[in-house]
């Protein structure tokens, strides 16, 4: 059976993992990235630890079919490097990911944008199997976003596509945005955008667990803070539904985990935000993969791309 090395590329941490033509991981290791304030550059990090991951787990690079990597930022999936990211993320922005790992290992390399790659474990082994017709969200620091439309990932001309966190949702009087725009669906719909909103109320919320433990224990402030987040939520939803009708929204990140708080509150409102033809047969569900669906979705990546799979 076919095994492949599944690379996960994230904002503080790279994952890395084993995974077979199942979709099973076989094995998994983590290493900052982070861990000097990026002073050493993030992918002589990741080439680092992926070299001392083999090595200490002996496995032989020749025992692998490929290299397949899920990467945060903006990714040019043709020709494998970072073409941006919105905010502060030093020694990062142009690195050349696909050629650096092909060097290395000398196995072929596939690299995707982290968000795409969570929609596309899911739709391999996870919450979306079966379908073909998928918007896949993240809810974290930003909104990441992942679109399959009849069976394809839409990625656009580069590899860009799906950027759904920099949708406008308040175009003309919304907040300013990393990415340098007004408005964008992220500042609104992020956790962070939450948490934010929390602190000013009470300095105790400060992360969505302690958010959230406040809303189950019935605290009246917080159940609003949280209405009013998935009113956010639900309304960028919403207008994607109207451009790409899915069969499926998927919600992915930590507080996916919520599904009387966050998940049915979101599918009720959008499904009572669209014209009915839109809301038949609509569903909104809880990704499952949780931090292995970026591996696993960057191994299907590369088997459909460089195998037709």
């Amino acid at each position: 059976m076919k095994q492949y090395f599944g690379i996960d590329i994230g904002g503080t941490a790279v994952k890395l993992g084993i995974v077979d033509e199942t979709g099973r991981v076989l094995l998994k290791g983590e290493a900052s990235v982070s861990f000097d304030g990026y002073q050493t550059p993030v992918l002589t990090t990741v080439r680092r630890a992926a070299k001392e991951f083999l090595t200490a787990n002996f496995i032989p690079v020749e025992s692998l079919a490929g290299i397949g990597v899920s990467a945060t930022g903006q990714i040019d999936s043709r020709k494998g490097i970072v073409a941006g990211t919105c905010g502060n993320f030093p020694n990062y922005i142009g690195s050349p990911i696909k050629s650096a790992l092909e060097e290395d290992f000398g196995l072929p390399v596939t690299v995707a944008n982290d968000a795409n790659c969570m929609t596309l474990g899911e739709v391999w082994v996870g919450a979306a199997q079966g379908y073909t017709d998928v918007i896949g969200v993240t809810l974290g620091t930003g909104v990441g976003g992942g679109i399959l439309t009849g069976g394809h990932l839409l990625e656009g001309a580069r590899g860009l596509g799906g950027e759904l966190g920099h949708y406008r949702t308040h175009a003309l009087d919304g907040v300013d945005c990393t990415c340098g725009a007004k408005g964008c669906w992220e500042r609104y719909a992020a956790t962070t955008a939450l948490v934010r909103a929390a602190q000013e109320k009470n300095p105790d919320w400060k992360d969505g667990r302690a958010i959230f433990a406040a809303a189950e224990a019935g605290n009246e402030t917080v159940l609003a803070l949280l209405d009013h987040w998935t009113d956010e939520i639900a309304q960028g939803l919403a207008g994607m539904v109207h451009i790409f009708n899915p069969q499926l929204i998927l919600i992915g990140g930590g507080v996916s985990a919520q599904q009387k708080l966050l998940i049915e509150p979101i599918a009720a409102k959008v499904k009572a935000s669209v014209m009915p033809a839109f809301a038949e047969g609509l569903e909104v569900r809880a990704a499952q993969l949780h931090n292995d669906a970026g591996m696993v979705g960057a191994v299907y990546y590369f088997r459909q791309t460089m195998e037709k799979e």
